[in-house]
């Protein structure tokens, strides 16, 4: 029922009432007269509720009913997800390489990855993984099913939809199968023990990510994009959607900031420059690095050797190591 002060209901009442030829509510002379009882409790009621903020806080108590109560990933102390408004900008490539970041700049800490993107998964071949992940012992984890094992490649344990279907299959699947899915790469898989787990979200905004969020805790979103104007519109929606389910936008990674020539070292601005820094000032995040557009980081993709274990003295395995820092740096400042 919508609400209305009671000088501006008893008005309205008195408008329909008199051509009705019904007594009214209006104090007429020395008294009021009298109205159908409902019409007197619902005043009385009306005058006695709460005030606007406490109907707001029953309807967020009641729409928080129907939410999945958030739970931690059984072995994993935090959980980094890299997501782009749109495909295509590099999110993946950024993902791989910075799990291999974060072990790079400390050893002593353990990271694993997953592939939350179920249509296109890429992690398989970014990893160089191939195969079916086994499963554990029941008994030895106490649970009614069986645990996945992730498969492992550079000393990170990796799971992805890519390892249950063949490589060439299409994933035609409803809405409610894919967040099945979602549920067991979350649930169902035997991390062990993990400092971070850096999930690849597919792009856009849609059920995975909100399931994801809603879920998991996340310690921060990474948000991935080319300085291209077009990219970053996407990249804005997907910044704001983290914030709208209160995840913390750890900063934005400039992919394919510039193009160097390997002959004249003339560098070129291809898609535009600075891009994702004017987009950064304006959300109030910080630009976690710089990755050029450079050929080594495409051909070891392509072959499954990320650039940073493939050539970590490059500049561009530096540049990624560099995000992993800021990473880091921006996750001890939202826990301090």
């Amino acid at each position: 029922m919508a609400h209305c002060s009671y000088s501006k209901f008893s008005h309205l009442l008195k408008l329909t009432t008199a051509n009705l030829n019904k007594p009214t509510l209006l104090r007429t002379g020395g008294g009021i007269q009298h109205a159908p009882q409902r019409c007197k409790y619902f005043i009385r009621f009306h005058k006695t509720s709460g005030s606007e903020r406490s109907l707001q806080e029953r309807q967020k108590q009641h729409m928080a009913r129907g939410l999945p109560k958030q739970k931690p990933i059984a072995g994993v102390k935090q959980v980094i997800v890299v997501a782009s408004g749109k495909g295509g900008v590099g999110k993946s490539t950024t993902a791989v390489n910075l799990a291999l970041g974060l072990t790079a700049n400390d050893p002593s800490k353990t990271v694993g990855i997953l592939d939350a993107d179920v249509y296109g998964p890429s992690v398989p071949k970014l990893m160089s993984l191939k195969g079916n992940p086994e499963l554990t012992d029941s008994r030895r984890h106490r649970s009614e099913y069986n645990l996945m094992r992730p498969l492992m490649n550079f000393g990170i344990p990796c799971m992805s939809m890519g390892f249950l279907v063949e490589d060439v299959a299409p994933i035609v699947w409803r809405g409610l199968m894919v967040m099945s899915a979602i549920e067991k790469l979350l649930r169902q898989v035997d991390w062990g023990l993990l400092d971070y787990l850096v999930i690849d979200m597919p792009p856009g905004t849609g059920d995975v990510q909100l399931s994801i969020t809603q879920n998991v805790p996340i310690a921060g979103a990474v948000i991935v994009s080319t300085p291209q104007d077009i990219a970053l519109l996407d990249a804005r929606r997907g910044a704001e959607m983290f914030r709208k389910v209160n995840v913390p936008v750890l900063g934005i990674v400039q992919n394919m900031s510039v193009f160097q020539c390997p002959k004249c070292n003339h560098q070129t601005h291809i898609f535009g420059a600075d891009g994702a820094r004017a987009l950064a000032d304006t959300l109030g995040v910080q630009v976690l690095g710089d990755i050029p557009l450079h050929l080594s980081i495409r051909e070891m993709s392509d072959r499954g050797q990320p650039v940073v274990v493939s050539s970590p003295d490059s500049p561009e395995a530096e540049a990624y190591r560099k995000v992993a820092t800021a990473v880091v740096q921006r996750l001890e400042e939202l826990s301090g």
